[in-house]
């Protein structure tokens, strides 16, 4: 069963320094039917003006992954990491018993383009860890790169979570396959280009939900960039 869910049917908000696009319920945007997925919580596609972002804030009990599409985020840390991530770079931050952080676009004429990602752990109150990394080469490959999984393997970041997140960027006509295992489903979330999922067609901003099918079939019907979340 693979259900769409459209990116012109998303939440958004305007803060003027901040456009954002919300899958799934988020702050003021409150959706009964789309409170989630699985164990995803939260997938914003943010938009930061230049010299904006977000202060200092605090987080727990969750796996927060940034995805940078475009421009560039400086990240501050209570762990004492300070980073700037760009395209090509994932970021994860398990929040355990708590850490605040501060985001910022510095850039002085670009806005950063983004996907924020909540995923809930499995398990509470562990301490709080910090993981960067450029997938750059490896998304010039034309498949799936594993980005994030529990136990790091192929050179991923972790997560507190028995799940995995795959990067692509596929060229036109290329088409792939992937097997769900038994319990397990899938989220994939198109950044742009056009893709077929068995018999669904996706544009950019779309996302997935995809359940109950042992094996599915990827097809870039243009130049394609999204995300992959294999999920308990």
């Amino acid at each position: 069963m693979i259900n769409i869910r459209k990116s012109n049917e998303r939440g958004q908000a305007d803060h003027g320094w901040l456009k954002a696009k919300h899958s799934f319920s988020f702050a003021n945007y409150y959706d009964p039917k789309n409170m989630g997925f699985s164990l995803l919580r939260v997938i914003n596609e943010d938009r930061i003006s230049a010299g904006n972002g977000f202060g200092v804030h605090p987080h727990h009990d969750m796996e927060i992954i940034t995805y940078i599409i475009k421009g560039a985020l400086e990240h501050k840390d209570s762990m004492g990491n300070t980073a700037i991530i760009r395209p090509g770079e994932v970021q994860t931050m398990s929040a355990g018993t708590g850490v605040r952080h501060s985001e910022y676009n510095h850039l002085d004429n670009e806005e950063t383009h983004l996907l924020q990602i909540w995923i809930e752990p499995k398990e509470l109150n562990i301490k709080p860890a910090y993981g960067k990394k450029s997938f750059e080469e490896q998304l010039k490959a034309n498949d799936l790169v594993l980005v994030v999984s529990k136990d790091g393997r192929n050179g991923s970041l972790r997560m507190n979570l028995n799940a995995e997140l795959y990067a692509s960027k596929l060229k036109q006509n290329k088409e792939l396959q992937f097997k769900l295992n038994v319990g397990k489903s899938a989220w994939l979330q198109l950044i742009a280009g056009e893709i077929q999922i068995g018999d669904k067609q996706l544009k950019s901003g779309d996302g997935a939900a995809i359940e109950a099918e042992a094996m599915f079939h990827m097809a870039a019907l243009l130049n394609s960039h999204f995300l992959l979340f294999d999920l308990p």
